[in-house]
């Protein structure tokens, strides 16, 4: 299996802006009061289109589909909690904690990925009926995935079950390695909501804030499962995380590069660049909006389509 692809859905935003449902166990985000609801929906646009410009530039086959204003989806900027494409043709729709955020699951976008874009869809695996018993799983968001060896981290929370982690992995047969991380917050440890704010994979290293692991024995575990999968482990800290260095995803388009923030870029130290840069060229675009309000930045806004081509 590839553990990257050149094709990644990105939806275009017509009404962001602070979504007070999520913002109940997302700690990034915060209100921007010296902006006006429209400022802030062109701030992000402006911040989206110039992002989608940077990943076509560097040969990344980017899908822009626009949202809609027929619902409330203030969060529909982040697609990767609501669905997953494989490389099985099969994708798999997620259970969503805000009921705002569940409206994001249109189907008419797989229409368009089949008709527009020659994707191949087999089945789709519909995980949705966890919201009946108030349990959740955002997507690849929830999960970071290592494809190339089947392993699932996920960091347990109240968005992430880990009964519907067990049940994704058994659907999709990977081997789950589920953990708690937690992060300050007003003096308090409290759990991080979603994995991809303090893990990224990449083919041949990862990204991960151990420190959030509190549990020693869990964080030696991880450790291992990292290193035990052949990658070379590249820590960063707290305040880097806070700053969106682990939400990070490595593409491909004219070459391998790992595309994160302006923010996540400049809070690196030079030694943990040149260790990234090894592997591949950093691509970064400011976001600055889109994380203050929407408590999400690069990894979050970007679904990758490991779909095969119709023949």
């Amino acid at each position: 299996m590839k553990q990257i692809t050149n094709n990644i859905m990105m939806i275009e935003p017509v009404a962001f802006r602070f979504n007070e449902q999520t913002a109940v166990n997302n700690y990034y985000q915060k209100v921007l009061d010296n902006l006006t609801p429209e400022q802030t929906q062109q701030n992000a646009l402006s911040e989206f289109n110039n992002f989608v410009s940077i990943l076509r530039d560097k040969g990344v086959n980017v899908v822009v589909i626009k949202d809609t204003k027929s619902t409330d989806t203030p969060d529909s900027i982040f697609p990767n909690n609501w669905v997953s494409f494989h490389q099985s043709g099969n994708i798999a729709l997620y259970p969503m904690c805000a009921e705002n955020r569940r409206e994001e699951r249109r189907e008419d976008i797989f229409d368009t990925l089949v008709d527009d874009y020659n994707f191949k869809i087999n089945y789709m695996k519909d995980f949705t009926e966890f919201e009946d018993h108030n349990k959740f799983l955002e997507g690849t968001g929830s999960m970071v995935l290592d494809r190339e060896n089947n392993i699932c981290y996920a960091a347990i929370s109240v968005r992430t079950d880990e009964q519907a982690v067990l049940q994704w992995c058994d659907v999709f047969d990977y081997t789950p390695v589920c953990f708690t991380a937690n992060q300050e917050v007003d003096g308090e440890r409290m759990a991080i909501y979603h994995t991809n704010v303090m893990l990224c994979i990449a083919d041949k290293y990862a990204i991960v804030c151990l420190e959030t692991i509190d549990n020693k024995e869990e964080r030696k575990w991880m450790r291992g499962s990292l290193e035990g999968s052949g990658k070379e482990i590249i820590e960063i800290t707290e305040t880097q995380k806070q700053r969106f260095a682990g939400n990070m995803l490595q593409i491909m388009g004219d070459e391998k590069y790992l595309v994160m923030s302006t923010s996540a870029h400049e809070s690196l130290t030079s030694d943990q660049i040149d260790r990234i840069e090894k592997y591949n060229p950093i691509i970064s675009s400011s976001l600055d909006t889109i994380e203050v309000c929407g408590g999400g930045s690069a990894r979050c806004m970007m679904a990758e389509i490991f779909l095969p081509k119709q023949k």
